[in-house]
């Protein structure tokens, strides 16, 4: 297994690295979190049509670039330094890979094709508090002309701005991933069919969520992505998936805000000299790279596991456990990192005029986002020792 990026890959980080470095800066992330939708449509557009970062893992055939986990794991690290608000994270690492794991034939192709366009995508499946499969609530019964769905759905990321819906649904009387189907809805369309969406004020103002509320919302029968009560081994896969491009996220955070603390204590004077010259802050300061560094492995090679996934590679059996050890590592680096940032920053680190408080709150609420460390551990613990059964078995 590789874990250098080739000159392709490493072109495509150092791309996004100087796009959101110029685009995403304090000022740019402060005005974007503030608007209703959380993101700046200009931003999007340009990252869409400049750089084509949304068409990643998008297959050649369907008008993609056609790349693997690695080259979205490189974005997604670059976007976690950056705090990218963008719904990049809701596109194309959640509802591209639910599209493109359950469609069968031409069905993902207008799909695709309005994504490709700029539009943006949300996948939702979260009903109750559960991991995994389980945590979907929602039901669909099937009708004459096709379905009808009802229910609600908790913390949808981007749900009250997406263009396209994928919503995940279980056929009543079934649990984990039995019964499960997902279904791909134009939802300006669908709002005034039996859908409510709204946006939920949470911890982390820099990534919006929403509550959808289905109140016998009628679909055709070719809403249904695949099979019939046949997508909940894709959805764990998916959910897979997408926890580790969230791990690079958190990694490439945990590396911002360590910069953020090395450059401000060699700023800051106390007793007529830096802080940082002090051994109790290069403590720190080595403690945190460490947490860095080790997630940085864990994430990368995280990436090369859900490539392997990706395209149906001989490690595909091991993204459960690649994806678990990514996120829970990365999870405590971030918040650990960010905590400690807060620390050597003084009280001015709790101030709004500084930016370490954003990557503080992103670190607790990404930290939760897809199962929190614990989980991930028990994840691991079924692995050794339940013979790898999870909350989709």
């Amino acid at each position: 297994m590789q874990f250098r990026f080739t000159d392709e890959q490493q072109m495509i980080r150092d791309t996004a690295a100087s796009f959101f470095a110029d685009r995403s800066g304090s000022a740019a992330v402060r005005e974007a979190m503030a608007t209703d939708t959380g993101y700046d449509p200009q931003l999007w557009q340009r990252l869409c049509q400049d750089l084509c970062l949304h068409a990643t893992t998008i297959p050649d055939a369907a008008g993609g670039m056609g790349l693997g986990y690695v080259e979205l794991v490189a974005v997604m690290e670059q976007m976690g330094r950056y705090l990218v608000c963008s719904p990049f994270f809701a596109t194309v690492c959640q509802a591209v890979p639910a599209v493109l794991r359950t469609a069968t034939g031409a069905q993902a192709v207008p799909w695709l094709e309005r994504i490709l366009a700029g539009q943006t995508a949300t996948l939702a499946w979260i009903g109750r508090e559960q991991p995994g499969c389980a945590a979907v609530s929602a039901e669909y019964e099937p009708t004459d002309a096709g379905y009808r769905l009802s229910g609600e759905y908790h913390f949808v990321v981007d749900g009250h701005s997406a263009d396209l819906l994928i919503l995940a649904a279980r056929r009543p009387g079934t649990s984990g991933r039995y019964g499960v189907s997902l279904f791909a809805i134009d939802a300006k369309a669908a709002e005034d069919a039996g859908i409510e969406r709204v946006w939920t004020p949470t911890l982390d103002q820099t990534r919006h969520l929403a509550r959808i509320r289905l109140d016998g919302l009628r679909l055709d029968a070719a809403a249904c992505l695949g099979s019939q009560g046949m997508a909940g081994a894709a959805l764990g896969e998916v959910l897979q998936l997408a926890t580790v491009a969230l791990a690079a996220e958190q990694m490439g955070g945990a590396q911002q805000v360590q910069d953020m603390a090395v450059a401000y204590t060699g700023e800051r004077q106390q007793f007529g000299r830096p802080i940082a010259s002090f051994q109790a802050i290069k403590h720190k300061a080595a403690d945190m790279m460490l947490r860095t560094e080790v997630a940085r492995s864990a994430c990368y090679y995280a990436a090369c596991i859900a490539d392997e996934a990706w395209r149906g590679g001989v490690l595909a059996g091991e993204l459960a456990e690649a994806a678990a050890i990514a996120k829970s590592y990365c999870s405590d680096a971030f918040f650990s990192n960010a905590a400690e940032a807060l620390q050597l920053h003084g009280g001015v680190g709790f101030t709004w005029e500084y930016d370490v408080h954003l990557y503080f709150k992103r670190a607790k609420a990404s930290g939760l986002m897809l199962g929190d460390a614990s989980e991930h551990r028990e994840t691991l613990a079924a692995q050794l020792l339940d013979g790898g059964k999870t909350a989709c078995s």
